[in-house]
């Protein structure tokens, strides 16, 4: 198995390739070990020391690694740990998990839906070839709430990317739209 890796915009974050895909469908975010139980993925790289996070993606494994240590020395754990996850033969998520899907709500006002359907068409591809994923939180008073996450969560230019892109843009086509503000964690 040969795995790409991509640097992130968030130096923290590293993007991993596979070549498999990782997730059938939606996305996974795991801030720790203690939240990874339904992934066997996941949990095989939290035993790497330094890893702080992982996020699934469709075709990617985003790593966060802790502060202060250098991905020279970390990035052979991880390609280990993905290599023999597949190896393995396991499934990247357990098949009864229930993950709840951030993106799916029944009710929503008509606002709302145009909002989810410009994040899901313009926006969450863009951060995904990043190696992160965007969430909708939230929508009152003209202000859009999202959730950062994978490699958007810590990322120096999630701010600059919530206000210059995703605001700007909403703005733009959704007129009831006044601000984006990154959900507070």
């Amino acid at each position: 198995m040969f795995i790409q890796t991509q640097d992130t915009p968030n130096p923290a974050t590293l993007k991993f390739i596979p070549g498999v895909p990782v997730m059938a469908q939606g996305t996974a975010d795991f801030a720790d070990s203690d939240s990874a139980n339904q992934s066997p993925l996941a949990r095989r790289l939290f035993q790497v020391d330094g890893v702080t996070a992982v996020f699934l993606g469709a075709d990617f494994v985003a790593v966060t690694k802790a502060e202060g240590l250098d991905w020279f020395a970390l990035k052979p754990g991880v390609l280990a740990g993905i290599m023999e996850h597949y190896a393995s033969g396991m499934p990247v998520i357990e098949k009864d998990a229930q993950l709840a899907d951030p993106h799916a709500e029944d009710g929503d006002s008509d606002t709302v839906q145009q909002i989810k359907q410009l994040l899901d068409s313009r926006v969450r591809p863009a951060v995904a070839m990043d190696g992160g994923d965007i969430v909708f939180q939230g929508f009152d008073d003209g202000v859009v709430t999202l959730q950062m996450r994978g490699a958007c969560q810590g990322c120096p230019s999630s701010t600059a990317t919530l206000k210059m892109g995703i605001e700007n843009m909403l703005r733009h086509y959704i007129p009831e739209v006044r601000e984006v503000r990154a959900a507070e964690l």
